[in-house]
Order: C-alpha cells, then sequence, then structure tokens
C-alpha cells in the first residue's frame, strides 16, 4: 500500500510539474541569473507542491468543501498577488543586465521567497490540488507519508531539471535575448493575473 501511495505521488508531483506554464518559464528564466538562484526558486516550486499534496492527503475533501465558498476571494487575492510579482518583474527589466553580471549573496533566497508566492497562487496548481484533495479523501497512514513524499522528489528533481537547463542555455545567450526572455515570462504571469481578475 505504501509502494503504490508512493508511486502515486511521484505521478501526481509530474503531472504538476512536467506541464510548462508561467511558474516553469520563470524558473528557466531564473536558471540565467545563475545555478543558486534557480536552486533557490525550484526547491521552493517543489516545497509548495509537497505542501499542497500534504493538504491532500491529510485533509481530503473537507478541505475542498471549505475552499468552495471562497472562490471569488481566493481568485482576487490570488489575481492581485499574481499582477504585483508581473509589475516588480517587469518594472526591474529597466536595468541592464549584463552577461558577466553575478547573482549578488541573498539571490538563492530571494527566489525562493518569490517562487513560493508564485506557486501558492498559480493557478494550474490550485486548481490541480483542490482536484486531488476532493478525490483522494483523507489519509493519515504511513500511505500519506509516501504520497506527500513521492509528489515532493519528483517535483523537485524536474524543477531542478529546468533550473539546469536555465543556467546552461544563460550562459549562451547575449543580454538583449535574456531582457525578452524574462519579459515574456513575466507578461505571461500578467496575463494569467488579468484572465482571473476578469474571470465571472
Amino acid at each position: 500500500m505504501t509502494t503504490g501511495a508512493a508511486v502515486e505521488g511521484v505521478v501526481a508531483g509530474l503531472g504538476v510539474a512536467v506541464p510548462l506554464g508561467a511558474v516553469g518559464v520563470l524558473l528557466l528564466q531564473e536558471g540565467r541569473r545563475g545555478w543558486a538562484p534557480a536552486a533557490g526558486g525550484a526547491t521552493a516550486v517543489a516545497a509548495v507542491d509537497g505542501g499542497y499534496a500534504a493538504v491532500a492527503a491529510l485533509a481530503g475533501s473537507r478541505v475542498a468543501h471549505l475552499l468552495a465558498g471562497h472562490e471569488t476571494a481566493v481568485r482576487v487575492g490570488s489575481a492581485l498577488l499574481l499582477g504585483a510579482i508581473a509589475v516588480h518583474g517587469l518594472l526591474g527589466l529597466r536595468r541592464t543586465v549584463e552577461p558577466t553580471d553575478a547573482p549578488s549573496p541573498g539571490s538563492a533566497a530571494r527566489a525562493f521567497a518569490r517562487f513560493t508566492l508564485l506557486t501558492l497562487v498559480n493557478p494550474t496548481t490550485v486548481v490541480y490540488f483542490t482536484a486531488l484533495i476532493a478525490a483522494r479523501g483523507s489519509d493519515t497512514g504511513a500511505g500519506a507519508t509516501a504520497f506527500v513524499t513521492g509528489v515532493f522528489l519528483a517535483s523537485l528533481v524536474w524543477q531542478h531539471l529546468l533550473a539546469a537547463a536555465g543556467a546552461f542555455a544563460g550562459a549562451k545567450l547575449g543580454p538583449r535575448l535574456r531582457r525578452s526572455t524574462y519579459a515574456a515570462g513575466y507578461g505571461l504571469v500578467a496575463v494569467l493575473a488579468l484572465r482571473m481578475a476578469l474571470r465571472g
């Protein structure tokens, strides 16, 4: 049973991690700043995925029932936070990023905090794990631990692969192309925020 739950967790973790959405694009771009901030961001994404999985395993359908009456508040709050992150990122592009720029000492911690917020309010992640919560029901035994561990490890491996790919590609891109990819990634976050805000 524990092995089956672990496999189910790995599948669930890959299911939410592999499709390349806004967070994945931004993680690839973070790799172009250097390995340290990209690794911090990758770890944050996996940690949030694991946290959502823990809620799914431990709280079950009760959480889905509680969230059902607050869709508007959750949607508006998430849209505002996503919009703020997008604006902050786009405004930051006014500073020229040279290929030789090195990440500052605190860049990994800042990346961890930023990607934690992005993943927490990412609509794809929220919808995915809300559905998972409703489907699994409550489970407080060893199976729950195995499931959450599987989700976390699968997401962690995939996110770090994206971070490594971004770090490898970043060394080959000029500053203008790097700025364009950052703008595209944060623009995608802004579009997600707008769509969430306008959704009825």
